[in-house]
């Protein structure tokens, strides 16, 4: 993989700065960590949020009177209807 020199300039509180130095926070390699680490986040955040859209696209959910009519058939004795069965 190609590498490519950039520069970066923060303004941080000094003692943020001296304890991150301390905890080797400040390096290349855990810079690169945390970008990667937050590339993936963001893929996962958007692959959970693509999903859970498609999800709700499947059936409508039922209604307070549907719920109702399928607890009075299983009471009954009767089979519950499900949605496919209007389908």
């Amino acid at each position: 993989m190609d590498r490519v020199d950039i520069t970066l300039n923060l303004n941080l509180p000094e003692e943020l700065v001296e304890q991150a130095r301390s905890a080797g926070l400040l390096t290349q390699e855990q810079i690169e960590r945390w970008l990667r680490d937050e590339l993936q986040r963001q893929k996962r955040l958007d692959q959970l949020f693509n999903n859970l859209d498609r999800l709700a696209a499947l059936e409508p959910p039922l209604t307070e009177d549907e719920i109702a009519a399928e607890i009075e058939a299983y009471r009954g004795g009767k089979k519950p209807s499900t949605q496919d069965d209007a389908s």
